[in-house]
């Protein structure tokens, strides 16, 4: 009896695994199917959208043909969402009337809709999406709601709505700086630059409070900006940055100086070179090498032949080259006292060119 029951348990069991295995060859059967209609689907809705969007941007208004398929369609909340996706995508290859035409469909379609859906999402990735179409597709509407985004949690969502408060505001919309406290990535920054394109008249107090904030990064986008739009009225101040604690913004304030056009830029930078970190005398020389002015021979030559460090010893090889004190550079190195290293960072610095 005990046998016939053991029989009929592993029976039961085999069964039962038999049977699980059948259903899961089901269930993937169905989600292959599921996705190929799924596939199937979008390929058609993006002939569909494809074909909209050309005939918008070749035809005129009067002269686009009635497009059935787009119209059974055009109320569907996936295929919203597609169309959507695909005028971002669009609007980034094209200019001028096109990306004008583009434009005009997000708004005969009222797509801004399904962008400001996304803006109520939980997802980072979602929001950062939404506030992007809102972005592309000029909707200044959705400024204030954008804004409340510029502190949130996740540097994706708020360089997102940073980009886009500029974007579509310009130099005004740069007042998030006032309180930024996350750091501005170098490519952030230079999305932020590009969509500056006018600085107003009454940009002064800002700057200058940008240049004095306690995040580096918005310091050094401040820089930039004054770079940029060559802002000559606070060359005094970008002076002061040479006594910041950071290394990094010291070196963007040299760097800042010797593209302004300024006669005593390299008088300013000789005198403030004595307390400068090791990194900074080192910007210092490559601009005073840049500048070839022959003020700055002097301290270059004292630098060569005093300087502890081989590599400052190098940049002010490399001024003085570029200055050209070609002669005075044969002559150190031939001379008997002239140590080894010396010659060695001479020859190194000038590619044996001496």
């Amino acid at each position: 009896m005990a046998e016939i029951t053991s029989v009929y348990f592993f029976v039961l069991v085999l069964f039962g695994i038999l049977l699980l295995v059948v259903v899961l060859i089901i269930g993937v059967l169905l989600y292959g199917f599921f996705q190929y209609r799924q596939s199937v689907r979008m390929y058609r809705w993006l002939e569909i959208i494809n074909q909209k969007i050309s005939e918008v941007i070749v035809y005129d208004t009067e002269d686009q043909p009635d497009n059935l398929s787009f119209r059974q369609f055009s109320g569907n909340s996936s295929f919203r969402n597609l169309f959507l996706q695909k005028l971002v995508d669009s609007e980034k290859k094209f200019s001028g009337m096109a990306k004008d035409k583009i434009k005009g469909l997000f708004n005969q379609y009222g797509l801004h809709r399904e962008a400001e859906q996304k803006l109520g999402r939980k997802k980072a990735f979602l929001i950062a999406g939404g506030i992007q179409e809102l972005t592309v597709m000029d909707s200044t509407d959705a400024l204030p709601r954008i804004s409340g985004f510029l502190s949130h949690p996740s540097p994706q969502v708020y360089q997102e709505a940073q980009y886009a408060m500029v974007s579509l505001k310009g130099f005004e919309g740069l007042t998030f700086l006032d309180t930024a406290e996350g750091k501005i990535s170098e490519w952030q920054q230079l999305r932020l630059l590009l969509s500056v394109t006018t600085i107003p008249e009454d940009s002064v107090p800002p700057v200058k409070s940008w240049l004095t904030s306690p995040n580096d990064s918005v310091v050094v986008f401040t820089l930039k900006l004054i770079r940029k739009f060559q802002l000559l009225s606070f060359y005094s101040d970008i002076i002061g940055l040479s006594e910041h604690a950071s290394s990094e913004v010291r070196i963007r304030a040299v760097q800042t100086l010797l593209s302004l056009d300024n006669p005593s830029t390299m008088d300013a930078l000789t005198e403030i070179y004595p307390r400068q970190p090791l990194e900074v005398q080192a910007e210092i020389l490559r601009a005073m090498k840049v500048s070839k002015d022959k003020s700055t021979t002097e301290l270059l030559k004292k630098e060569l032949s005093e300087n502890p460090s081989p590599g400052i010893k190098v940049h002010a090889a490399e001024a003085l080259f570029s200055l050209g004190h070609q002669d005075y550079l044969v002559h150190l190195v031939q001379e008997e006292a002239a140590s080894n290293e010396l010659v060695q960072i001479v020859k190194y610095a000038l590619q044996e060119k001496i």
